[in-house]
């Protein structure tokens, strides 16, 4: 089934009292969200134990939870050693999202850097066959690891290129930031029809079944002549993208995704939004 939550904590959340992860479950629950993101984008500073502890209260609920792997990632970077240090970053957070119960890491695959475009990707292609190989031995081939869209025209992350990334293994599953395209395309998610082109073309390239229960996040994001600047929140007027025209098209095309709401401290309540929006579309 089709999933809605927050990344992380919002405003409301802690002007509520609440002050940790483990009540993020049953505050979840109450507003009737199905998923959350847990995000290890500063680095993994939880212990084990913690992890468990947190997994356990969303279990309790029922709140599948994901993580997103430290923003340090960067498969492109050339030196050996930085690669390893990415490997790491990926595997480790392979290893806290089994502790706690969930099935997806996300991560940001690149940053292009003085290399050619074309050098990066080549590269980054390269070095995700070698995760691959590691997340085998170390038996996490049961997860779902997810490269995702970059809002950044300097980032590496376009559609198709996450797609290719994706061709490389069963394991890679697509995280479509559609904030992130909207911002690097200069507004150019607006129709349906705009959403459908796209969920179409990875159905082409990957296979119904690999897309169907796809990663998404979604928020709106200021953007300028160097595409992402900063996401907002669904009150804002002068940015987008919408989700209403995502939410038809994917009625249309029966796909059941993993969304996330990465919205700027309004995110547990523009998750709902969009659940609201997604139930009102008949088709």
């Amino acid at each position: 089934m089709i999933k809605f939550g927050p990344s992380g904590n919002g405003e409301k959340f802690y002007a509520e009292g609440h002050k940790h992860t483990e009540e993020a479950a049953k505050y979840c629950k109450n507003l009737g969200l199905d998923c959350f993101e847990y995000s290890f984008g500063k680095g993994i500073l939880l212990s084990e134990g913690k992890a468990e502890i947190i997994g356990q209260a969303f279990r309790d609920e029922n709140i599948e939870l994901s993580v997103h792997a430290p923003y340090f990632i960067n498969f492109a970077n050339p030196t050996d050693e930085a690669a390893q240090k990415s490997y790491n970053y990926v595997l480790n957070s392979a290893k806290y999202i089994k502790l706690m119960g969930g099935k997806r890491v996300v991560f940001h695959p690149a940053a292009q850097g003085k290399l050619s475009r074309e050098e990066a990707v080549n590269l980054t292609c390269d070095r995700l066959k070698v995760l691959r190989d590691y997340i085998y031995l170390n038996g996490h081939e049961d997860l779902y690891f997810c490269p995702e869209t970059m809002g950044k025209l300097a980032q590496i992350g376009t559609l198709e290129e996450v797609i290719e990334f994706c061709k490389i293994d069963k394991i890679y599953v697509p995280a479509i930031d559609f904030g992130h395209l909207n911002a690097r395309e200069g507004g150019s998610l607006k129709t349906v029809e705009d959403y459908k082109s796209r969920l179409e073309y990875m159905i082409s390239e990957l296979g119904f079944e690999r897309v169907k229960h796809f990663h998404v996040h979604f928020s709106k994001i200021m953007y300028g002549a160097k595409g992402e600047i900063k996401h907002l929140t669904f009150a804002d007027t002068e940015y987008g993208p919408e989700f209403w025209p995502l939410a038809v098209a994917l009625k249309e095309l029966r796909l059941e995704p993993y969304i996330v709401s990465e919205s700027a401290g309004t995110q547990a309540e523009d998750a709902l939004e969009m659940k609201r929006l997604y139930g009102s579309v008949d088709i």
